[in-house]
């Protein structure tokens, strides 16, 4: 806004000049105007964002003098619209009100210059009516200021909601990835303690399988760093759960897989989804539920998708839910999906996820 206005007054005065149309000081008149130009290039630079109070107000006051300045050695009298510049800077450093409280000011002054130089230029009609038009450019300017003001608060609270959804899904990564994991090594270790002295090849198994699960811990991480970059290997749902059940079915837990569809149909946030609730609900079956078998059952319908996981475990009151089925809702929500859980002491648990078809991006 401000280089349009230095350009336009520029323009206007140097015409002026050249044309002998009032008393145009071209020298006064530039250099004025080329220093009103510098000082908005120097407080962009200094304060990129929002001006402080302090310097904001040593800005407007020399903002005030140069303006001066260039209306004096301005023939045309175009430099005036210069003014409209003083409230439109000072609603970002003040608000509304002290923008306002400016742009009263500046039609007090130039009523005051009129008062001065032009004896009853009330009766007059170039006079009103250049007050007039300054009056809406004044009321236009603020509008302006009150439109890019709102405009940088709604971007901030885009950043800031980009930002909180961003870190609600890295914490949902690592419960349900490293979670799972570090789970199953917890459990190894557990057992490799218990069978230490009364069945030590057991318990060197288990601590060979608790060094498996953290490898797979590293792979599951570099896989997630690189689905997060453009160009990765898609994501089979059925070979993920295969390989899930794969990691534990260790003799004591086992886990039956079943896919049936084609998930082609389904985009990979979807699927992803459908595999982290899997992943949680297994995680769960075997930390707290204490079950021999669990199964998991994935029908991917032309409409829907559905997953059961099921187990013969102890169950847990409904009002129970931690971090990890919480993180699960989120995640299977921003799918378009639902999730349903059905448990109770002594009666197992059944995990039921729905996500709808969409087509892969």
């Amino acid at each position: 806004m401000s280089t349009a206005l230095y350009g336009a007054v520029l323009v206007g005065g140097l015409y002026a000049w050249i044309a002998g149309i009032g008393a145009t000081q071209p020298i006064v008149f530039v250099a004025a105007l080329g220093a009103l130009f510098a000082l908005d290039l120097a407080e962009l630079r200094r304060y990129p964002v929002r001006t402080p109070a302090g310097p904001a107000a040593t800005l407007l006051a020399v903002r005030l003098a140069l303006i001066l300045a260039v209306t004096a050695a301005d023939g045309s009298g175009l430099a005036r619209a210069l003014f409209v510049l003083l409230p439109f800077t000072a609603y970002f450093a003040y608000g509304r009100a002290v923008s306002i409280a400016v742009a009263l000011g500046c039609v007090a002054l130039v009523v005051v210059t009129f008062h001065l130089t032009i004896p009853h230029w009330y009766a007059e009609a170039e006079p009103v009516s250049d007050l007039l038009m300054f009056s809406v450019g004044l009321v236009l300017t603020i509008a302006m200021a009150s439109v890019a003001v709102a405009e940088q608060r709604g971007r901030a609270r885009v950043a800031d909601l980009s930002a909180a959804a961003e870190r609600n899904r890295v914490a949902r990564d690592i419960h349900d990835g490293l979670g799972h994991h570090l789970t199953a090594i917890t459990l190894l270790l557990e057992k490799a303690e218990t069978f230490r002295d009364l069945d030590p090849p057991a318990a060197d198994r288990a601590v060979q399988e608790a060094r498996q699960s953290a490898r797979r811990a590293l792979q599951d991480v570099r896989e997630s760093v690189r689905a997060l970059r453009p160009g990765g290997p898609p994501f089979h749902l059925s070979t993920a759960l295969t390989d899930l059940a794969g990691q534990v079915d260790d003799g004591r837990t086992a886990v039956r897989v079943d896919v049936t569809g084609d998930e082609r149909r389904y985009d990979t946030e979807a699927l992803i989804a459908l595999y982290r609730a899997a992943q949680e609900g297994i995680t769960n079956s075997r930390r707290h539920a204490g079950a021999n078998l669990i199964s998991v059952n994935v029908a991917l319908g032309a409409a829907s998708a559905r997953l059961v996981v099921a187990d013969d475990g102890c169950g847990f009151p409904a009002s129970r839910e931690g971090f990890g089925l919480t993180g699960m809702r989120e995640r299977v929500q921003l799918a378009g999906g639902s999730v349903a859980i059905s448990s109770g002491p002594g009666a197992g648990t059944t995990l039921t996820v729905t996500v709808p078809s969409r087509t892969p991006r």
